[in-house]
């Protein structure tokens, strides 16, 4: 990372405005986060969602819904919807890209072609979005009623005051496309990317409050070299590990994000006419989690579909069918501290269950996002091969054999990341949303957004290299040169004495 090249970037005026658009898209976005849907009193609006978001029973994919919403689904903001729609479209355009021979066919036509992927992916996010805010509402007022009493408020809702709801998460799903492809278009990071992280940063301060006042609240102090601590000794070596810890797992996240395994790849020396092209190697990179955080949020909704199953079971007339809801919902809840110590085998459905599910995504969305075959036909076309592999049908086997060894690593420590929040449950007695996962996405997130903005900075300082030291006087040594720093001087044409011998 150049940043000297980004520091010097940031004194001209286009860079300037570049990030000051982003920052006031941000605050925008910011602002609409505390706008509630129109429905009834704010004030008991507000208190039935704080009781249900600091219940220890709080359903983990409704926090984790909250967190990437930034607030969203605490607040029921208009923003409630969030970017779940679009990420959902561009998901679902991407299978259908390898199942339907039209659409690959388009998007191998370059840039046009994903003009059109893209406008296709805008239109289906419209119903995504309808759909989503319909279910995002059911799933709030199941959850509020699962606490006691709590879910009236949205139990004697009119026909009008439905369609007012669900338009305005509609309308506010929409809204937030149209504010990370604004982003996008700046050049300095992924629009959709950026707002999710600025939603997952934004809970940060009130997670971290928590935690902490959870551990203050002891009555005992602790003296340590003659001062006395608003905590005891229990509490401060928890603190402590809790801060050893994030440091460590950041570690490592940051560096299963960017392992990844380089292929040589030869290109082979072509003459065509006077001119010769090729022979040149370079490398092609294999990452280790190539399917990203996408394979946990598929596991965590696919998680909330047996406990909403077993709340609609439990309200059955049949003896049967209500035992079967009622353990549906025992086993598939989110464990605590409390459920480890008095369940046995039971408490460990879920973790069990979540880890196969992302293991089991790794590998499934890995092999749509990374095709072996279209890799070794476009080396083949284009006179390349990996070193010591035949090109064609072997160097497709070898990528797959690479990836299979790699997504086999990469979904055991993404199955890990993802069970961090439930471990750490176990020693904290206090719902903990912010884990591997959001860690995971704040390090890509950060990195993706610094080489972006690194490769702004060099389109915008390339005036620079148009100076003087490209070039020296024949009359001026070769090391008075300014541009020592360059391999190679070129004479600056004399084109004044060539104007007069004409």
């Amino acid at each position: 990372m150049n940043w000297k090249i980004i520091w010097q970037s940031l004194k001209h005026r286009d860079m300037q405005k570049r990030i000051l658009a982003v920052l006031g898209i941000i605050i925008v976005f910011r602002i609409l986060i505390n706008i509630p849907v129109p429905l009834g009193s704010a004030q008991n609006l507000h208190q039935v969602l704080n009781n249900l978001f600091n219940s220890k029973n709080a359903p983990q994919f409704l926090s984790f819904l909250n967190v990437l919403s930034g607030g969203a689904f605490a607040s029921f903001s208009i923003m409630l919807a969030g970017m779940g729609p679009y990420i959902n479209a561009s998901i679902i355009m991407q299978l259908l890209t390898k199942a339907i021979p039209k659409l690959e066919e388009l998007h191998k036509e370059g840039e046009f072609g994903q003009k059109k992927i893209n406008q296709y992916t805008r239109i289906l996010t419209f119903p995504l979005a309808i759909v989503q805010s319909i279910g995002s509402i059911f799933l709030i007022r199941t959850a509020a009623q699962s606490i006691g009493g709590t879910g009236s408020f949205l139990n004697h809702t009119s026909l009008l005051q439905w369609v007012i709801m669900v338009g305005a998460l509609t309308g506010g799903s929409m809204l937030l496309m149209w504010l990370g492809e604004i982003i996008t278009e700046q050049g300095i990071g992924n629009g959709i990317s950026l707002i999710i992280t600025v939603g997952i940063v934004s809970r940060l301060p009130s997670n971290i409050y928590d935690i902490v006042n959870s551990e203050l609240g002891t009555k005992d102090r602790w003296r340590l070299f003659g001062k006395t601590l608003p905590m005891d000794n229990r509490a401060f070596y928890y603190l402590a590990g809790i801060v050893l810890g994030t440091i460590v797992l950041t570690w490592i996240v940051v560096k299963l994000n960017e392992a990844a395994r380089n292929l040589t790849v030869n290109y082979a020396k072509r003459v065509q006419g006077n001119r010769a092209y090729g022979g040149v190697t370079t490398t092609l990179p294999v990452k280790l989690i190539t399917a990203g955080v996408i394979p946990i949020i598929f596991a965590v909704a696919f998680l909330s579909v047996p406990s909403f199953a077993g709340k609609l079971l439990e309200s059955s007339k049949s003896h049967l069918l209500s035992t079967i809801g009622t353990d549906m919902i025992n086993w598939f809840q989110t464990p605590s501290s409390t459920t480890f110590a008095t369940e046995h085998w039971q408490a460990y459905i879920y973790p069990v269950t979540y880890f196969v599910l992302v293991f089991a995504f790794t590998y499934f969305y890995t092999s749509i996002t990374f095709n072996s075959k279209e890799i070794a036909e476009n080396l083949q076309k284009q006179g390349g091969f990996i070193e010591g592999v035949r090109s064609g049908k072997q160097t497709e086997t070898f990528l797959s054999k690479i990836v299979n060894r790699l997504t086999l690593f990469g979904a055991t420590s993404l199955g890990i990341l993802a069970l961090i929040p439930i471990i750490a449950q176990i020693f904290i007695n206090q719902n903990i949303t912010i884990g591997g996962t959001s860690i995971l996405i704040l390090v890509s997130v950060a990195l993706q957004t610094l080489r972006a903005v690194e490769s702004r900075a060099l389109m915008v300082t390339y005036d620079q290299y148009s100076q003087p030291d490209f070039f020296y006087e024949p009359e001026v040594p070769l090391d008075a040169a300014t541009g020592a720093r360059r391999l190679k001087f070129l004479p600056r044409p004399n084109l004044k004495g060539k104007r007069n011998n004409e």
